[in-house]
């Protein structure tokens, strides 16, 4: 089998929820960010895309189902490229990149796209099918944004409880104070807009057509701890998550190009970065935070090395709390860690964030030139995904 890797990644602006995107499908974000990564290597013949993998969490609306053949259709792909969609809720998006990078070792395809969308604006609610004909009571229309919805009442009750009570559960477990929440949380907004400031995104950022939006809409660079700690509770009133240490409601996409090594002739470019290991784990669902923890031990002994191997490190922050406790568990600096912002300030589209996370650590670790590095993401419902990455770039 041959080796895996990313030749480039390109995402769009991550709006705020009602917000710059709003008004944008989410199969014309997946299709912006296709678009968007095969601009990055203009010679590429987009007839040589073996398959297209993209992940996508809600699905129940504008995404059509396979959004992922949407966005191939809508970018003006050959109708000739195939393409699929995976659900693996938050990790959605890793998943198709671990899937497409896969495909390439088996030799299955030489070229593949993975990427990822998620408009949680748009997310449609959704109303279940009666029992019986002409049922005389009132219907209740269920959100698909975020969350459980319409529940198995098989389900133990303490697996269904809510993300953020899932989070604070794993507070009281593992004494995550408030304060070390509300400093990461800063950290995040002041680190993505100094990488934004700094050009860092530039490159690897895309516009969206019909939609006024040049950066991440949810940085706000002003953040300071202790303007995070006016914050009230948001899922108990003695609780320690608040709206600014928690991730927000997003929209946007992401795509990233793998190949194998032989593919850098038609791919026009040389590779980034190998896909040195993957790693996949599952726990009670309440516990999801924790996940990323074996996932990315795995990844890295299916790599051969270990954490002090590793120079740099993308953990998507879908709470403050569920990071630190990762950070904690990996004993690792912090100082590695979304050096460039992570979801607290630049967002969480469910479904585009794998993408992210994997496209910003290819380039940071060209940016630091060290050698190895992890993406990581937790997922609902109790599971993590992780992904290494080995630094091949000339540059």
């Amino acid at each position: 089998m041959g080796g895996a890797f990313v030749y480039a990644a390109a995402r769009t602006p991550f709006g705020r929820f009602n917000g710059a995107l709003a008004g944008v499908r989410p199969d014309d974000l997946a299709a912006a960010a296709l678009r968007g990564a095969l601009a990055k290597v203009p010679e590429l013949d987009p007839a040589a895309i073996g398959d297209v993998v993209w992940g996508n969490a809600n699905g129940a609306g504008e995404d059509n189902r396979n959004v992922g053949r949407m966005a191939v259709l809508l970018a003006g792909l050959p109708v000739s490229v195939p393409a699929t969609t995976v659900n693996r809720l938050c990790g959605s998006s890793l998943d198709a990149a671990m899937i497409a990078s896969r495909t390439v070792e088996s030799g299955d395809a030489d070229i593949v796209v993975a990427g990822g969308v998620e408009s949680m604006t748009r997310a449609p609610w959704v109303l279940p099918k009666p029992s019986r004909a002409f049922p005389s009571g009132d219907a209740t229309a269920v959100s698909t944004t975020l969350g459980w919805r319409l529940v198995n009442p098989r389900m133990p009750r303490e697996w269904t409880v809510s993300l953020g009570e899932a989070n604070e559960q794993l507070q009281e477990t593992y004494s995550i104070s408030r304060e070390r929440q509300d400093a990461f949380a800063a950290r995040s907004h002041a680190l993505a807009a100094a990488a934004w400031d700094s050009g860092f995104y530039d490159d690897m950022v895309v516009p969206v057509e019909g939609a006024d939006l040049a950066r991440d809409e949810g940085i706000r660079p002003g953040t300071t701890p202790a303007i995070l700690a006016g914050l009230k509770p948001v899922f108990r009133p003695d609780g320690t998550i608040t709206a600014g240490n928690a991730s927000p409601i997003n929209d946007g996409s992401s795509a990233v190009v793998l190949g194998s090594e032989a593919a850098a002739s038609r791919v026009g470019a040389d590779p980034i970065a190998r896909v040195a290991g993957r790693g996949a784990s599952a726990l009670e669902p309440q516990l999801f935070g924790y996940a990323p923890v074996e996932a990315a031990d795995r990844a890295l002994r299916r790599a051969g090395i270990g954490w002090d191997d590793v120079g740099a490190v993308e953990l998507n922050e879908a709470f403050a709390v569920q990071s630190l406790v990762c950070l904690d568990a990996w004993k690792i600096d912090p100082e590695i860690v979304n050096t460039k912002g992570g979801a607290i300030a630049i967002g969480h589209p469910l479904g585009a964030s794998g993408g992210r996370v994997l496209g910003t650590l290819a380039h940071v670790l060209r940016e630091r030139r060290a050698r190895w590095g992890v993406a990581a993401i937790c997922i609902g419902v109790g599971q993590g995904l992780a992904v290494v990455l080995e630094n091949v770039s000339a540059s």
